[in-house]
């Protein structure tokens, strides 16, 4: 299958299988509670280790060909990542993914002796990618990455400690008149699109608009007075 990565979609290749990766609705409630949700978005975004690896994917990675340097890898899996970002990048990977991708993420065992009742079995992709990857599949899943004119009347500061995928779901199907099978395969990216076909971009001033118009109103106001001053 072929992802189309606007919408959030991507394909990891370990070995001979390709591994198709979602972040649709119902991927992101597979994830867990709407609370439990917005936890594993936080974890991942929040830890000392992530911004050093983006920056490093920024530098050394180029193509499908690139890699990171041996001592950039031996740095990120030194322990400093944060054990709630791998797990939450766990979830999040198999939430996304219709099959089972233990072999490349990693599972849980049972172990030999009673002082280990479980022993983790770490996958063929590295902890520090998995959390990368995990963060665009949610960024894509519960965010969207669309480009939108957001209206400074529409603007809000509140935040939010839930993210609830049944609302955008039934709101799809609203909208746009398709199925409940179909409304949970969207990403928000996608839905965000959608509703920009649909709904064409509303009159009015983004921030970014407003503050332009006004100071380039107080720059005209001020020649004009300079203009008035100079008549006298």
């Amino acid at each position: 299958m072929t992802p189309v990565k606007e919408f959030g979609e991507c394909v990891i290749t370990a070995g001979d299988r390709d591994y198709f990766f979602r972040p649709s609705l119902l991927a992101m409630s597979r994830i867990g509670e709407p609370a439990e949700i917005v936890q594993a978005f936080y974890d991942l975004c929040n830890d000392e280790t992530t911004p050093f690896a983006q920056r490093a994917v920024e530098a050394y990675i180029h193509d499908e060909y690139s890699r990171l340097p041996d001592c950039v890898l031996r740095f990120m899996q030194s322990g400093l990542l944060s054990r709630k970002a791998v797990m939450a990048a766990h979830t999040v990977l198999t939430a996304c993914c219709d099959d089972d991708i233990g072999d490349l993420v990693g599972w849980m065992k049972p172990g030999k002796s009673r002082k280990r009742g479980f022993v983790w079995r770490p996958g063929s992709m590295p902890p520090e990618s998995m959390v990368i990857v995990a963060q665009s599949l949610m960024m894509h899943g519960i965010i969207g990455k669309a480009k939108i004119r957001k209206l400074q009347r529409h603007e809000s500061s509140d935040t939010t400690s839930e993210f609830r995928a049944s609302d955008y779901i039934i709101a799809a199907r609203n909208h746009f008149g398709i199925s409940k099978e179909e409304a949970g395969q969207l990403t928000m990216t996608e839905f965000q699109l959608m509703l920009i076909a649909k709904y064409p971009e509303q009159k009015g001033y983004t921030r970014e608009e407003y503050d332009h118009a006004a100071d380039d109103y107080f720059a005209r106001r001020k020649r004009r007075q300079a203009m008035m001053e100079q008549e006298r």
